[in-house]
């Protein structure tokens, strides 16, 4: 078997680990794999080829691998539930309660609770405010 073809083997493992676990850990495996596996069409020596290999991914964990995790960070920062959702003004499909109730957000059902405690059922029909959210579940109050 070629050299070229381990190596580039190697990548696309790596590369299929990281779209299961988005972790950007492999990610540096398979860039390193994709250029030992280029290299290696030119050179035939094992030895210096793994050599190489190492190098490349120390020095993408080292380099690349934080300016990925700043892109990824910034990119999250911009979009989420709370620039979307919170403040919205929807309508209950459901009677909303402490413990049960329905909003229509965007034309989908979200499970909704009160976000007072305190205040009594809001009948389906009735607008409301989203105030917050727990994972998928949104707390309102009337409007």
């Amino acid at each position: 078997m070629d050299f070229w073809l381990i190596f580039l083997i190697v990548a696309i493992v790596a590369l299929l680990i990281e779209m299961i676990t988005p972790t950007l850990f492999c990610v540096n495996f398979a860039l390193a794999g994709f250029l030992t596996a280029f290299i290696a069409t030119f050179c035939h020596n094992l030895p210096l080829l793994i050599i190489l290999f190492a190098t490349f991914s120390l020095i993408s964990f080292i380099f690349i691998k934080p300016l990925l995790e700043e892109h990824w960070h910034k990119k999250s920062e911009n979009v989420g539930f709370d620039t979307d959702y919170i403040g919205k003004v929807v309508k209950t499909i459901e009677p909303v309660g402490c413990s049960s109730g329905a909003v229509s957000v965007y034309d989908e059902r979200w499970e909704a609770r009160l976000a007072n405690k305190e205040s009594e059922e809001i009948p389906a029909g009735c607008e409301v405010k989203i105030v917050s959210n727990d994972s998928t579940t949104l707390y309102v109050e009337r409007v």
